[in-house]
């Protein structure tokens, strides 16, 4: 894999007593926020081979519209995503290294210190994604996803 998309949910409603965290909708602003991401992603020719996304419901509600901007693509939903630290989310990255083009559909601090951790080699460096961010990374051929190996070609934010 040479690309790797990291998408943050857009913004969700307020957690709500005695209903799980991975069961918050996304907010009115959220829907517009997965809406103009999914149309930046297609205005910047992005396709993935694979979508990851996290099982949360404001994850699942952030890929619908851009699933279909994108047009066909597989998409798998990834428990781990949900909760993780870059780690985690490094190792996905090169589970699917065949994909060719990844994007990970998931949460901070996770997709942030993955961004950091992969442009910096630090993942202490995070500068923050805020909701529906989108950030695209890409490796030179030949090189393997690991600390300070890609460039950030675009980043976009609501």
């Amino acid at each position: 894999m040479t690309d790797l998309i990291l998408l943050r949910h857009a913004h969700a409603e307020p957690a709500a007593p005695a209903k799980p965290d991975s069961d918050r909708p996304l907010s009115e602003v959220g829907w517009a926020e997965a809406e103009a991401a999914a149309r930046w992603l297609a205005a910047q020719g992005a396709r993935p081979a694979r979508i990851l996304c996290s099982p949360a419901r404001r994850t699942r509600e952030t890929c619908r519209p851009v699933v279909a901007a994108l047009g066909e693509v597989e998409v798998r939903e990834e428990p781990s995503i949900y909760e993780a630290m870059p780690g985690t989310l490094l190792a996905l990255a090169e589970e699917h290294a065949d994909a060719g083009c990844l994007l990970l559909v998931g949460h901070n601090p996770g997709l942030e210190h993955l961004l950091a951790l992969l442009t910096t080699g630090r993942s202490g460096d995070a500068r923050g994604m805020a909701p529906a961010s989108v950030a695209w990374l890409r490796l030179a051929d030949g090189t393997r996803w690991e600390p300070g190996a890609a460039e950030l070609v675009r980043f976009w934010s609501p």
